[in-house]
């Protein structure tokens, strides 16, 4: 009976322990507990999914076969297959259209317009592109862009750094509406000049206007309030333009052509099959995307328009693909983050494939501090460096612009063995003489996909092109993307 007393008491001890410390969550290799100021306040923030940003849609990683499945014509060997891997990521639904684009403008001007006009000018489209010598094209020149009629058609003539800076807008205004819909902001039409929502300064301590509290409960006992983190889960990740992998990868939509882990068709285009018209009877003969039939025919036939457009079409024409993206082929091209190379394929990594890396780290001062922002409110970064950075002691990369490596840099050239002399007498890139040999530069961005003024030829994902990302012309737009954090499919196993 004593021992059964004991045994009793025992068990109602752990019972009063357990119930007591039941409402919080511990460390699994300290059992100290998340979330109690008591602590320290160290937090664990609840976290189930990511929130899918406006416009966008999941497209699922994956192996597939990188590159070229047409004849290569004009035997420029650039696109060599090869088996990628791509995380899953996020992708706009559609090409960015005019309306879209219009708003970002009108945000610049109102912003920036009376101190910084030259923001407003410089994301301007080059509606100039649309004009040709011996073609009437001003209507397109005075009207594409602004009419309401071409709302919901693809913004053109924007060049890769205007469609980077857009991205880069995007993200901010997104963040600062999940702010708002949290209840930590109000809304603010008066923002100006330098005084404007930025996510990256809003994260480091450099933005604090427009707030609705003073923040978040911090549970660190020595403070009382807190901005959100990233720790937190609650704002979304940059938006950007994609790699050329992910957008390849999202054209194709291999989802609807596997079995198992065998791929059970190959692809050509978006869709199933060799053709460009759709084979199904009720809509048998109809075009699957927007382009040039052939020599002068835009369009087709009075009364029976091939694919209902002379020009660019509404974003969501024709059918999407098993992603649920539209217009992967045809309409027009676009841009991707990805600096040309005709050799990218065989240089670059087999796993979330890119060439175009330059790292950068913040600006700081003296004493270790975030430097402040510059006049548009943004933080300033620079580029990692062999002294400030210690490079020297890295290992995986030992400068910060990499975008030649393998490929232009001095120990891929001709002049390997010749290295330190060479840039001792301020040579440059030896293997790529832009301007002088070749067109492809450290600058050349590469952009995917058919237009509405190309060939089928050019409608087949693995196909791809370039030009200087400050150039821009009216067959190129763009759509963004967001890369997905944690789980790639969400939480089904």
């Amino acid at each position: 009976m004593k021992n059964l007393n004991k045994s009793i008491g025992l068990i109602s001890l752990i019972a009063t322990i357990t119930l007591a410390s039941c409402g919080k969550e511990q460390s699994s290799t300290t059992g100290w507990d998340y979330n109690d100021s008591k602590n320290g306040g160290f937090e664990k923030a609840i976290y189930y999914e990511q929130e899918t940003g406006p416009g966008l849609v999941l497209i699922e990683g994956g192996r597939f076969t990188m590159g070229r499945v047409e004849q290569d014509i004009f035997y420029d060997w650039n696109n060599v297959q090869r088996t990628v891997t791509v995380s899953s990521f996020y992708m706009d639904e559609t090409e960015v259209k005019n309306i879209d684009y219009r708003e970002y403008l009108y945000w610049l001007k109102r912003v920036f317009g009376a101190d910084y006009p030259e923001v407003y000018k410089k994301a301007l489209p080059d509606t100039l592109g649309w004009r040709s010598r011996l073609a009437f094209n001003e209507p397109y020149v005075e009207y594409y862009l602004r009419h309401p009629a071409y709302n919901d058609y693809p913004v053109v003539n924007v060049s890769w750094l205007q469609a980077t800076d857009y991205a880069a807008w995007r993200t901010d205004r997104v963040n600062e509406l999940i702010l708002i819909r949290e209840g930590l902001f109000e809304f603010n039409p008066n923002q100006f000049n330098e005084d404007n929502f930025n996510t990256k300064a809003y994260l480091n301590g450099q933005y604090e206007s427009g707030k609705r509290v003073d923040g978040l409960v911090d549970l660190d006992p020595n403070k009382e309030m807190r901005n959100v983190k990233i720790e937190d889960g609650i704002l979304l990740p940059e938006y950007r333009l994609p790699t050329e992998a992910e957008w390849e990868y999202a054209a194709l939509g291999l989802i609807g052509n596997t079995y198992g882990e065998l791929v059970v068709e190959r692809k050509f285009y978006p869709w199933n099959g060799h053709g460009v018209r759709n084979a199904d009877s009720k809509y048998l003969g109809q075009m699957l995307a927007n382009y040039k039939r052939g020599r002068g025919d835009n369009m087709g036939v009075a009364g029976q328009l091939n694919d209902n457009a002379e020009i660019t079409a509404p974003v969501y024409s024709y059918w999407p693909n098993d992603y649920g993206l539209y217009n992967m082929a045809g309409n027009v091209s676009e841009w991707v983050m990805d600096v040309y190379r005709p050799m990218s394929s065989e240089d670059v990594d087999d796993f979330r494939p890119f060439r175009g890396n330059v790292f950068k780290t913040l600006v700081r001062d003296e004493e270790g501090y975030i430097a402040e922002k510059d006049s548009l409110g943004k933080l300033k970064y620079r580029d990692v460096n062999p002294e400030d950075d210690n490079l020297n002691e890295r290992r995986n990369y030992k400068r910060a612009d990499v975008i030649n490596y393998e490929d232009g840099d001095l120990a891929s050239s001709q002049l390997y063995d010749q290295a330190e002399d060479y840039e001792a007498k301020g040579g440059t890139n030896s293997m790529y003489d832009f301007g002088g040999t070749t067109l492809v530069s450290d600058r050349a961005r590469v952009y995917k996909g058919g237009s509405w003024n190309d060939r089928a030829y050019w409608m087949t994902p693995g196909t791809r092109r370039f030009l200087a990302e400050d150039q821009s012309n009216p067959y190129i737009g763009f759509r963004c993307a967001m890369i997905r954090v944690g789980s790639p499919v969400g939480l089904v196993y």
